[in-house]
């Protein structure tokens, strides 16, 4: 009997392969190509299964160009490439990875926490270009991290991670978040439930921990911007529509904070050209989950969901999973 055909839009890991090789006929991406919509299209048309990114569209052009698919699975927590109400109208299952990245994640947003504050892309880049003088009392001065008051915009596994480790830092941390946390969270975090204008007014850092909602969209606008500290540092690790990069670009021109890094972005993979030229400004190109065992795990899950669907089970990250009768 023919194993059912589904198209995996990159190559995967060999954990990951093995698995669906098992069970599936499977069409590969090719390595460090992205699929182009057009070619995504023609390769799902007789795929009864899709494994895709971020930055493959699962939407209405999809659904119907592939009559025969029952699953689309993304290989990352966030799902906004995917219109799920799409999908339940047309019987496809749809899943994501949650999870499995949120201590990698906190790990690189205090990377970029770290990185921004004692400016160590800027030192990197001067000793690389022969010029470094030697060492002199006011070189390169940053901000201290230790002791200071820690904002994490949105609660969830990723801010409480990145909350738990300003522990070692002994940082007063504050939260925002629609849903506010459990007594014993916070008692364990020492953590401070707070409004979002009195986080922005007194945090030295704000890290962003939010999906991307109507209300989340450039909630770091020019407003909230200049309700922070000049000496604040702004950290985004959620989704890049969260920042307004114009106003950041304006509000770092206008010294109103003293820096940022972002490892997402409102249009990527392009950021705002207003930012390129900043040394104010770290940018990463969307790497915060990016450890081989992470990445690796990833990839096993939207793999697993797979199999799950057509075993007759419900997926176990399925986000719509009365769209094919599952439970």
């Amino acid at each position: 009997m023919s194993k059912p055909k589904i198209l995996s839009t990159r190559p995967l890991f060999p954990a990951a392969r093995e698995i669906l090789d098992l069970h599936f006929e499977v069409d590969y991406g090719r390595p460090g190509e992205q699929i182009s919509s057009g070619e995504l299209l023609k390769r799902v048309a007789d795929k009864e299964g899709l494994i895709c990114l971020l930055t493959e569209k699962v939407d209405e052009e999809l659904l119907a160009a592939a009559p025969k698919l029952r699953i689309a699975a993304t290989v990352s927590v966030g799902f906004d490439n995917i219109d799920v109400a799409a999908c339940t109208k047309h019987n496809v299952v749809a899943t994501n990875t949650p999870g499995v990245l949120d201590d990698t994640t906190a790990d690189f947003a205090w990377t970029l926490l770290m990185a921004i504050a004692r400016r160590l892309l800027e030192g990197d880049e001067w000793m690389r270009s022969g010029t470094w003088p030697g060492w002199d009392l006011d070189q390169l001065l940053g901000g201290d991290v230790w002791g200071k008051t820690l904002g994490i915009m949105g609660f969830g596994r990723i801010g409480r991670g990145v909350a738990r480790r300003a522990q070692g830092f002994q940082m007063r941390v504050l939260y925002s978040d629609a849903v506010r946390a459990p007594a014993d969270v916070e008692k364990d975090l020492r953590a401070e439930f707070v409004d979002r204008d009195r986080l922005f007014r007194e945090s030295d850092f704000i890290s962003l921990h939010v999906p991307l909602l109507p209300d989340t969209r450039h909630l770091i606008s020019k407003e909230n911007l200049d309700k922070m500290k000049p000496t604040a540092y702004l950290i985004n690790t959620s989704r890049g529509p969260v920042v307004d990069e114009a106003a950041l670009a304006e509000a770092l021109e206008r010294k109103k904070i003293a820096g940022a890094a972002l490892d997402v972005f409102e249009a990527e993979p392009k950021a705002n050209p207003a930012l390129l030229g900043r040394k104010d400004v770290i940018l990463t190109p969307h790497i915060a989950s990016a450890s081989v065992e992470t990445r690796t795990k990833m990839a096993v899950m939207a793999a697993n969901n797979v199999v799950a669907c057509f075993e007759g089970k419900r997926p176990p990250d399925a986000l719509n999973a009365d769209a094919l009768g599952l439970r």
